[in-house]
């Protein structure tokens, strides 16, 4: 297995809006992040990780990836800017101090649109999913 380097290698946001923990594998079209809800994070509300937090710890997963690919190819990690978000559903909202899982797929991209797949999941269980469309800075 790879060893990964700081999660902020990768992405571009900054704490407090970092929404990834760590790189768990990454490959050209695919990527697994996990992320620790600690209760003081900026979408924690009563208890619960919010929708708004799901959506961007699965674009968050999703700059990882892309982040992950341009450092095995000296590049530079770019920015991302979503584009819109289709097909979200959420199940259920994780509580806080849960850790969740989630996988990231790039189904197409067309000239600086990445196209992928979200899946947030606790275990085995999936409590999110979306598809997105993601703009590159060029």
């Amino acid at each position: 297995m790879a060893e990964f380097k700081e999660i902020t290698s990768y992405i571009p946001q900054r704490e407090p809006i970092v929404m990834v923990s760590k790189l768990i594998k990454a490959s050209e079209t695919e990527a697994i992040t996990k992320l620790f809800i600690d209760e003081n994070n900026i979408f924690c509300a009563n208890g619960f990780f919010d929708e708004s937090g799901i959506i961007e710890n699965i674009a968050q997963t999703a700059a990882a990836l892309t982040g992950y690919n341009a450092i095995l190819k000296n590049q530079a990690v770019k920015k991302g800017f979503i584009g819109s978000i289709d097909n979200l559903k959420i199940y259920n909202l994780p509580k806080c101090n849960k850790e969740i899982e989630t996988i990231v797929n790039v189904e197409n991209i067309v000239i600086d649109v990445h196209i992928i797949k979200g899946i947030v999941k606790i275990g085995t269980s999936i409590i999110a999913e979306c598809n997105m469309k993601i703009f590159l800075e060029k």
